[in-house]
Protein backbone atom coordinates (compact mmCIF):
# COMPACT_ATOMS: atom_id res chain seq x y z
CA UNK A 1 0.00 0.00 0.00
CA UNK A 2 0.63 3.41 -0.68
CA UNK A 3 0.79 6.16 1.98
CA UNK A 4 -2.12 7.65 0.22
CA UNK A 5 -3.84 4.13 1.07
CA UNK A 6 -2.79 3.09 4.10
CA UNK A 7 -3.95 6.26 5.67
CA UNK A 8 -7.65 6.06 4.43
CA UNK A 9 -7.53 2.27 5.49
CA UNK A 10 -6.96 3.86 9.45
CA UNK A 11 -8.33 7.33 9.11
CA UNK A 12 -5.10 8.96 9.84
CA UNK A 13 -3.98 11.80 7.71
CA UNK A 14 -0.87 11.01 5.03
CA UNK A 15 0.71 14.43 7.07
CA UNK A 16 0.33 12.15 10.73
CA UNK A 17 1.74 9.73 9.48
CA UNK A 18 5.10 11.38 8.01
CA UNK A 19 4.83 12.64 11.21
CA UNK A 20 5.33 9.29 13.00
CA UNK A 21 7.91 8.34 10.44
CA UNK A 22 10.32 12.02 11.69
CA UNK A 23 10.03 11.13 15.52
CA UNK A 24 10.48 7.73 15.32
CA UNK A 25 7.47 6.45 15.92
CA UNK A 26 6.86 4.49 13.53
CA UNK A 27 9.86 2.54 11.31
CA UNK A 28 9.92 3.72 7.84
CA UNK A 29 8.96 0.87 5.22
CA UNK A 30 11.51 -0.34 2.40
CA UNK A 31 10.65 1.90 -0.57
CA UNK A 32 9.60 0.28 -4.34
CA UNK A 33 12.16 1.11 -7.13
CA UNK A 34 9.92 3.85 -8.25
CA UNK A 35 10.59 5.65 -4.54
CA UNK A 36 6.92 5.26 -3.02
CA UNK A 37 7.10 3.62 0.71
CA UNK A 38 5.56 0.27 0.35
CA UNK A 39 3.43 -0.55 3.88
CA UNK A 40 2.22 -3.62 4.66
CA UNK A 41 -0.77 -4.82 7.19
CA UNK A 42 1.34 -5.00 9.99
CA UNK A 43 1.92 -1.48 9.14
CA UNK A 44 -1.78 -0.21 8.85
CA UNK A 45 -2.24 -2.53 12.43
CA UNK A 46 0.44 -0.30 14.00
CA UNK A 47 -1.18 2.93 12.76
CA UNK A 48 -4.45 1.71 13.80
CA UNK A 49 -3.55 1.07 17.28
CA UNK A 50 -1.37 4.64 17.31
CA UNK A 51 -4.89 6.10 16.80
CA UNK A 52 -6.84 4.83 19.11
CA UNK A 53 -3.97 5.24 22.16
CA UNK A 54 -3.90 9.07 21.21
CA UNK A 55 -7.31 9.18 21.20
CA UNK A 56 -7.32 8.36 24.43
CA UNK A 57 -5.24 10.94 25.08
CA UNK A 58 -1.70 9.90 25.31
CA UNK A 59 1.04 11.76 24.21
CA UNK A 60 3.58 10.44 21.37
CA UNK A 61 5.68 9.31 24.27
CA UNK A 62 3.76 7.54 25.95
CA UNK A 63 2.48 6.19 22.86
CA UNK A 64 5.74 4.65 21.97
CA UNK A 65 6.30 2.97 25.30
CA UNK A 66 3.15 1.12 24.92
CA UNK A 67 4.78 0.01 21.85
CA UNK A 68 7.70 -0.93 22.16
CA UNK A 69 8.48 -4.68 23.65
CA UNK A 70 10.39 -5.69 26.97
CA UNK A 71 11.98 -1.98 27.39
CA UNK A 72 8.38 -0.53 27.13
CA UNK A 73 5.63 0.51 30.16
CA UNK A 74 2.65 -2.07 30.11
CA UNK A 75 0.13 -0.78 28.45
CA UNK A 76 -2.06 -1.70 30.91
CA UNK A 77 -0.37 0.46 33.64
CA UNK A 78 -0.11 3.70 31.28
CA UNK A 79 -3.89 3.50 30.71
CA UNK A 80 -4.09 3.59 34.53
CA UNK A 81 -1.76 6.58 34.67
CA UNK A 82 -4.21 7.93 31.80
CA UNK A 83 -7.45 7.38 34.03
CA UNK A 84 -5.97 8.90 37.41
CA UNK A 85 -4.74 11.85 35.28
CA UNK A 86 -8.83 12.34 33.92
CA UNK A 87 -10.00 12.25 36.97
CA UNK A 88 -7.75 14.86 38.20
CA UNK A 89 -9.01 17.17 35.12
CA UNK A 90 -12.42 16.30 36.07
CA UNK A 91 -12.10 17.62 40.18
CA UNK A 92 -10.16 20.57 38.50
CA UNK A 93 -12.89 21.47 35.72
CA UNK A 94 -15.51 20.71 39.16
CA UNK A 95 -13.79 23.24 41.30
CA UNK A 96 -13.35 26.30 38.36
CA UNK A 97 -17.22 25.58 37.71
CA UNK A 98 -17.29 26.47 41.50
CA UNK A 99 -15.79 29.18 41.35
CA UNK A 100 -17.19 30.33 38.34
CA UNK A 101 -20.96 29.94 39.82
CA UNK A 102 -19.92 31.98 43.19
CA UNK A 103 -18.46 34.74 40.26
CA UNK A 104 -21.39 34.70 38.71
CA UNK A 105 -23.83 35.04 41.81
CA UNK A 106 -21.71 38.43 42.69
CA UNK A 107 -22.97 41.79 42.26
CA UNK A 108 -22.12 43.72 39.62
CA UNK A 109 -18.98 45.18 39.48
CA UNK A 110 -16.59 42.74 41.50
CA UNK A 111 -13.86 41.12 39.69
CA UNK A 112 -12.53 37.71 41.23
CA UNK A 113 -13.05 35.75 44.68
CA UNK A 114 -13.03 37.96 47.16
CA UNK A 115 -12.56 37.74 51.16
CA UNK A 116 -15.05 36.31 53.50
CA UNK A 117 -15.50 39.95 54.67
CA UNK A 118 -15.85 41.79 51.70
CA UNK A 119 -18.34 38.72 50.20
CA UNK A 120 -20.64 39.39 53.84
CA UNK A 121 -20.36 43.09 52.95
CA UNK A 122 -21.30 43.08 49.37
CA UNK A 123 -24.58 40.47 50.20
CA UNK A 124 -25.70 43.52 52.38
CA UNK A 125 -26.10 45.66 49.42
CA UNK A 126 -28.70 46.16 47.43
CA UNK A 127 -28.84 45.51 43.59
CA UNK A 128 -28.24 48.46 41.38
CA UNK A 129 -27.51 49.81 37.60
CA UNK A 130 -25.69 52.81 39.22
CA UNK A 131 -22.33 53.07 37.26
CA UNK A 132 -20.48 54.95 40.55
CA UNK A 133 -21.99 52.15 43.12
CA UNK A 134 -20.74 49.31 40.36
CA UNK A 135 -17.84 51.23 40.37
CA UNK A 136 -17.16 51.64 44.32
CA UNK A 137 -18.26 47.51 44.75
CA UNK A 138 -15.35 46.95 42.08
CA UNK A 139 -12.44 49.30 43.91
CA UNK A 140 -13.37 47.41 47.02
CA UNK A 141 -11.95 44.28 45.75
CA UNK A 142 -8.67 46.19 45.66
CA UNK A 143 -9.09 47.60 49.12
CA UNK A 144 -10.03 43.27 50.03
CA UNK A 145 -5.91 43.14 49.47
CA UNK A 146 -5.06 45.18 52.41
CA UNK A 147 -4.97 42.67 55.99
CA UNK A 148 -7.18 42.76 58.34
CA UNK A 149 -7.83 46.67 58.65
CA UNK A 150 -9.90 46.48 55.51
CA UNK A 151 -11.82 43.28 57.11
CA UNK A 152 -12.75 44.90 59.79
CA UNK A 153 -13.45 48.54 58.01
CA UNK A 154 -15.81 45.82 55.85
CA UNK A 155 -17.73 44.44 58.60
CA UNK A 156 -18.12 48.71 60.22
CA UNK A 157 -19.55 48.94 56.65
CA UNK A 158 -22.35 46.54 56.56
CA UNK A 159 -24.84 48.86 58.38
CA UNK A 160 -24.16 51.69 55.33
CA UNK A 161 -24.42 49.53 52.54
CA UNK A 162 -27.71 48.37 53.37
CA UNK A 163 -29.09 52.08 54.02
CA UNK A 164 -31.42 52.89 51.66
CA UNK A 165 -30.05 56.21 51.58
CA UNK A 166 -26.16 55.56 50.04
CA UNK A 167 -28.48 54.71 46.67
CA UNK A 168 -29.52 58.57 46.54
CA UNK A 169 -26.11 58.98 47.09
CA UNK A 170 -24.82 57.13 44.28
CA UNK A 171 -27.51 58.67 41.95
CA UNK A 172 -26.46 62.14 42.99
CA UNK A 173 -22.91 61.24 41.44
CA UNK A 174 -23.64 59.38 38.81
CA UNK A 175 -25.69 62.95 37.99
CA UNK A 176 -22.21 64.60 37.98
CA UNK A 177 -21.01 62.43 35.08
CA UNK A 178 -21.31 65.42 32.38
CA UNK A 179 -20.63 68.58 35.06
CA UNK A 180 -17.70 70.65 35.20
CA UNK A 181 -15.24 70.48 37.94
CA UNK A 182 -16.25 73.15 39.55
CA UNK A 183 -20.32 72.30 40.21
CA UNK A 184 -22.23 74.04 42.68
CA UNK A 185 -23.46 70.33 43.95
CA UNK A 186 -19.58 68.87 44.90
CA UNK A 187 -19.25 70.24 47.74
CA UNK A 188 -22.44 69.35 49.43
CA UNK A 189 -22.15 65.68 48.04
CA UNK A 190 -18.87 64.99 49.19
CA UNK A 191 -20.18 65.94 52.82
CA UNK A 192 -23.05 63.94 53.00
CA UNK A 193 -20.92 61.08 51.72
CA UNK A 194 -17.99 61.96 54.51
CA UNK A 195 -21.09 61.91 56.81
CA UNK A 196 -22.84 58.80 55.57
CA UNK A 197 -20.14 56.88 57.08
CA UNK A 198 -20.14 55.56 60.53
CA UNK A 199 -17.57 56.86 62.89
CA UNK A 200 -16.25 53.54 64.13
CA UNK A 201 -15.02 53.55 60.53
CA UNK A 202 -12.56 55.72 61.38
CA UNK A 203 -10.91 54.60 64.30
CA UNK A 204 -9.80 51.66 62.17
CA UNK A 205 -7.99 53.05 59.68
CA UNK A 206 -4.12 52.64 59.62
CA UNK A 207 -2.03 55.49 60.34
CA UNK A 208 -0.60 54.74 56.10
CA UNK A 209 -4.09 54.46 55.10
CA UNK A 210 -5.73 50.60 53.39
CA UNK A 211 -4.39 51.81 49.62
CA UNK A 212 -1.02 51.99 48.02
CA UNK A 213 0.94 54.92 46.85
CA UNK A 214 -0.71 56.28 43.84
CA UNK A 215 -4.14 54.52 44.24
CA UNK A 216 -5.80 57.75 44.51
CA UNK A 217 -4.61 59.26 40.89
CA UNK A 218 -5.10 56.45 39.54
CA UNK A 219 -8.56 55.77 40.95
CA UNK A 220 -9.97 59.75 40.31
CA UNK A 221 -8.52 59.23 36.36
CA UNK A 222 -11.54 56.60 36.28
CA UNK A 223 -13.77 59.26 36.94
CA UNK A 224 -15.37 62.23 35.05
CA UNK A 225 -13.98 65.70 36.73
CA UNK A 226 -17.07 66.73 38.77
CA UNK A 227 -17.28 63.21 40.24
CA UNK A 228 -13.54 62.98 40.65
CA UNK A 229 -13.32 66.20 42.88
CA UNK A 230 -15.80 65.05 44.90
CA UNK A 231 -13.90 61.39 45.16
CA UNK A 232 -10.85 63.07 46.05
CA UNK A 233 -12.76 65.60 48.33
CA UNK A 234 -14.15 62.32 50.15
CA UNK A 235 -11.00 60.27 49.98
CA UNK A 236 -8.72 63.57 51.86
CA UNK A 237 -11.37 64.15 54.66
CA UNK A 238 -11.87 60.72 55.29
CA UNK A 239 -7.81 59.83 55.26
CA UNK A 240 -7.39 63.06 57.74
CA UNK A 241 -10.25 61.81 60.00
CA UNK A 242 -8.36 58.37 60.30
CA UNK A 243 -5.17 59.76 61.33
CA UNK A 244 -6.61 61.69 64.28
Amino acid sequence: MRIGEIAALVGLTTRAIRHYHHVGLLPEPARRPNGYRAYSVRDAVLLARVRRLTELGLGLDEVRDALADDAGRELNEILKELDADLARQEAGIRECRRRLGVLLAEPPGVCGPVSPGLAALLAQAPRTDSPSAVKDRAYLTLVDTAGPGAQEIFALLGTLVADPAVAELYERLDALAEAPADDPRIAPLAADLMAAVPDEVFAVIPEDGVVVAGFKEALLAEYAPAQAEVVGRLMDAFMGRGRR
